[in-house]
């Protein structure tokens, strides 16, 4: 097991996540970000909102980013532009 962090990308902005999640590997840890993804957007049309962060960014322990996950790759294809 590792420990992965899904710091979230909002224009220039970083916002660090401090605990991070202990997964088997890092594809696990991209289904973790791309749930999460789904969520953050579900709950953000439910709120009326209408700007969301741009990506999770997948880091390990060390810091170093290993994946990006943008929120716009979830989407269904027609809503993708």
């Amino acid at each position: 097991m590792a420990r992965y962090y899904f710091h979230l990308r909002n224009g220039g902005e970083l916002v660090i996540d401090d605990e991070g999640v202990d997964l088997p590997d890092l594809s696990a840890a991209k289904r973790e970000a791309m749930q999460a993804a789904r969520e953050l957007l579900a709950e953000a049309i439910r709120a009326g909102k209408t700007r969301v962060p741009e990506a999770y960014v997948i880091a390990d322990e060390a810091g170093r980013a290993l994946e990006t996950i943008h929120l716009a790759s979830i989407l269904p294809e027609p809503l993708k532009r």
